[in-house]
């Protein structure tokens, strides 16, 4: 938020700052110099750079991920603290443990947390005390500097140190010098806790640009380009605009061009969410990154690298990532009044003391015992303990949530916005239905159509083979089998001469469906489906239909996000027919069809724009943008890990229903952490009126942290008897 208004001050500067990705997207005039904007943001006590290139950012030479020195360095932190801060706490905690010189051990054992620990919260609250800003750290910093401190003037200049002493487990309260009590397993103890919730709060961050590496290594490495008639293999970034280049069967195509030679069927479903492949040949246009699934092409290069699609989508992710609105953390929301009021309180009760004539050491020790009790390792707790069971509870239904900014979006969600193919539907084309001539067996008609598809590469035709296999066990062989460009395939099936394509491909050989089979191809293709046409020995005999089908457990799943009180929106880039059918088998009222990648993101938009929370439910590359654009992404598990990284939440199983169990485990998990986060502070709230008091000693101090910390690791194990409407429903 400082840095955001340092950067909007300037003249002509506009700045959005995104505290999960830790970018800025700034507007500036034509000409800014970029150093005043670093300038200024290390003006505000942080530190600035100028975005790399995301191919290079993101790789090492040695082809692994760049390793992150900072979450390195929080691991070491809180492996060390754990280690020694267990010792400490166990010693202070349990009388019977405490040896002649324990509290010169807890001393050697605390030391190195409180101070190294604790480093990175020291730091951070001198910056902010340098602009005058008082946050988590800050208290952080404070309580446990204060627990130090007097514990080191305790055991050096006080009795604390004197060998045999001990802290008894006493309920009796009065007002004491502080010079026999030590305070260094709250010191370490609050260290080690919240540098745990830090710990998991980082590593959930970094996952923020994976979308984008992601998206970068679905393009193809090397391409097989012609120049003076001579192949030649050269990696993809050296094409340029113009340069002709060869596909073969199954290689992704290196980049958008437009066919010079070859007919083949193209999968882009990952670009565009058409499910059926499309038809290409000579003049037609194709995108880079999208997969080639029949004949050799040779395609001419439009555009090549920053300009192509795929990068084009790349910035789409990464706008709507840093687009996003930032969530703060709510311990940090409450924190901005909660902590200059404990500062106010504590130095209240010193100069009260002082006033009242008391010894000075007797009104440092209450004005410690504020700091002390204030600084919560309760609410460090809250968050990350709620996390961490209601994230492992979600693994184990499938349900993968990827950090505490997620959570606030899934309360006010009201529209869900769903991807069709591959999240409503199986996303794979499927034998739906066999329509024969008359006179013509079914089986049969299966059984010749399903061996010359099997010797083809096209999805359709596998769709077809696959279908007939499993329903007739083996198929027969094939002769002469020969593929027609853009048409359909022709072979010798048990001594008859087959035809398997379109109708276009029989009327060729004056083979000719009849008025019924007609009318039936017709509704089919009007209804979105995919109609093959079969004939032999001179005579046409029936037609195959092939469809994305529906999900068996898609219907449900929208009933009960309906019961949830959300409005499910379908949205696809397949036609309308299509789509009004699928929409109309599972219960959606509202479909958006024939969308681009680019014109989902804008859908998304649109409807945030109108006042709506907006989750979207995707699983292809063409999904990620409007993933990231959502208030809330859920990404389909099955689907591609573009869509994945670039969503909020997956869904393992790629089953819908899962989708309404993450907005309900969210919402409970959310309810979990605010419940913990109000008795955390409540119990800070009570005690500090005690510590004011000077009726505080550093057993029962002990004692409290410590029951406050057992109830919200209590309440947050509540979470482990979620249950998933799927296994209840079934």
């Amino acid at each position: 938020m400082r840095i955001e208004k340092k950067l909007n001050k300037l003249d002509g500067v506009a700045a959005t700052v995104n505290y999960a990705t830790e970018k800025a997207k700034v507007s500036v005039p034509e000409g800014y110099d970029p150093a005043l904007l670093i300038a200024e943001v290390e003006k505000t006590g942080y530190s600035a750079a100028l975005p790399t290139p995301a191919r290079q950012d993101s790789r090492r030479d040695d082809g692994k991920d760049d390793a992150d020195p900072e979450l390195d360095t929080l691991r070491h932190r809180l492996i060390g603290s754990i280690i020694l801060t267990v010792p400490v706490i166990a010693v202070a905690m349990i009388p019977a443990l405490q040896f002649t010189y324990w509290q010169w051990a807890s001393l050697a054992l605390a030391a190195p947390v409180i101070v190294w620990g604790a480093w990175p919260f020291h730091k951070a609250a001198w910056i902010n005390l340098r602009h005058g800003a008082a946050t988590m750290d800050t208290l952080i910093s404070m309580g446990t500097s204060a627990a130090f401190l007097w514990s080191l003037y305790a055991l050096f200049l006080g009795t604390a140190g004197t060998p045999g002493m001990t802290h008894g487990f006493e309920f009796a309260l009065a007002p004491s010098d502080g010079a026999a009590n030590i305070y260094l397993e709250v010191g370490a103890g609050v260290t080690m806790f919240i540098l745990a919730g830090r710990y998991f709060e980082k590593r959930s961050k970094r996952q923020a640009g994976a979308a984008l590496r992601a998206l970068l290594e679905l393009g193809a490495k090397e391409v097989a380009v012609l120049r003076d008639g001579v192949e030649t293999k050269i990696p993809v970034e050296d094409l340029t605009v113009g340069d002709e280049f060869i596909v073969r069967p199954g290689e992704k195509i290196a980049t958008d061009g437009v066919v010079v030679s070859g007919a083949s069927a193209v999968d882009a479903s990952m670009l565009t969410g058409e499910s059926v492949p499309v038809e290409v040949s000579a003049g037609d246009a194709v995108a880079g990154a999208t997969v080639n699934a029949g004949g050799r092409l040779v395609v001419r290069a439009t555009r090549v690298g920053s300009d192509t699609q795929l990068a084009q989508m790349a910035r789409m992710v990464e706008d709507a990532q840093t687009g996003k609105a930032e969530v703060q953390r709510l311990a940090d929301r409450i924190s901005g009044i909660f902590v200059p009021i404990v500062i106010v309180i504590a130095a209240i009760t010193l100069g009260g003391w002082l006033g009242a004539g008391f010894p000075v050491a007797a009104a440092f020790t209450a004005a410690v015992a504020v700091l002390v009790i204030a600084c919560p390792c309760a609410l460090g707790l809250a968050t990350p303990t709620a996390l961490l069971v209601g994230t492992g509870r979600g693994a184990q239904l499938g349900i993968l949530i990827k950090g505490p900014e997620i959570l606030e979006s899934t309360r006010k969600v009201d529209t869900i916005v769903l991807d069709k193919t591959g999240t409503v539907t199986s996303g794979k084309m499927t034998l739906v239905d066999v329509i024969v001539e008359q006179g013509t067996v079914r089986e049969e008609l299966l059984r010749i159509a399903g061996a010359l598809e099997d010797a083809s590469e096209h999805p359709i035709a596998q769709a077809i083979a696959k279908a007939a296999t499993q329903e007739l066990g083996g198929l027969p062989e094939v002769e002469s089998f020969a593929n027609i460009e853009g048409k359909g395939v022709q072979g010798i099936v048990e001594g008859r001469a087959a035809l398997v394509g379109r109708e276009s491909l029989l009327s060729d050989w004056s083979q000719h469906l009849s008025v019924e089979v007609g009318r039936a191809k017709a509704a089919a293709e009007a209804d979105g489906k995919t109609v093959v046409a079969v004939g032999w020995d001179g005579a046409a005999r029936g037609v195959l239909v092939v469809a994305d089908t529906v999900k068996p457990t898609s219907a449900e799943a929208i009933a009960q996000m309906k019961a949830l009180g959300l409005t499910p929106v379908l949205l696809t880039g397949d036609n309308s027919a299509v789509a009004q059918r699928i929409a109309a088998e599972v219960g959606i009222d509202e479909v958006i069809a024939e969308v681009l990648p680019q014109e989902k993101v804008a859908v998304v938009t649109r409807l945030q724009s109108e006042g709506k929370v907006v989750a979207m439910v995707g699983d292809g590359v063409n999904d990620a943008p409007a993933l990231a654009q959502a208030d809330l992404g859920l990404a389909m598990g099955t689907g591609t890990d573009v869509a994945i990284e670039a969503s909020d939440i997956t869904l393992v199983r790629g089953d819908l229903r899962s989708a309404v169990d993450a907005i309900r485990l969210s919402r409970r998990t959310l309810g979990t952490i605010k419940s913990n986060l109000f008795w955390a502070f409540a119990y800070n709230v009570a005690a500090i009126p005690i510590a004011a008091l000077g009726l505080l000693n550093p057993m029962l101090a002990g004692a409290a942290m410590a029951l406050s910390s057992v109830f919200v690791v209590g309440n947050s194990l509540r979470l482990r008897g979620f249950r998933s409407i799927a296994k209840t429903s079934a």
